[in-house]
């Protein structure tokens, strides 16, 4: 209960940014440098697009928005994108 009123209340603030455990793609060409925790309990490189709009290495999907996935599951990616393009 402690936990669920200090989220509430804005106390608890968990950090997405990039991590040493966070695959890497080349972080000069993508425009931001979060991360989130997959469903296989990985730390994955979010959605993010390209300063040149090139495919960056080690994507694994484009979404609809433009933007270049590095999932590791079909299920759910590019979800918050508008789904998968191509």
């Amino acid at each position: 209960m402690r936990l669920l009123a200090a989220v509430l209340a804005g106390m608890l603030l968990v950090d997405h940014t990039a991590t040493a455990a966070c695959y890497r793609p080349d972080e000069g060409a993508l425009t931001n440098h979060h991360c989130y925790g997959s469903r296989s309990g990985d730390e994955v490189h979010s959605p993010s697009r390209t300063y040149n709009r090139a495919a960056p290495v080690g994507y694994s999907a484009q979404c609809r928005d433009g933007t270049w996935s590095f999932s590791e599951h079909r299920r759910g990616t590019c979800s918050h994108h508008g789904g998968v393009a191509r």
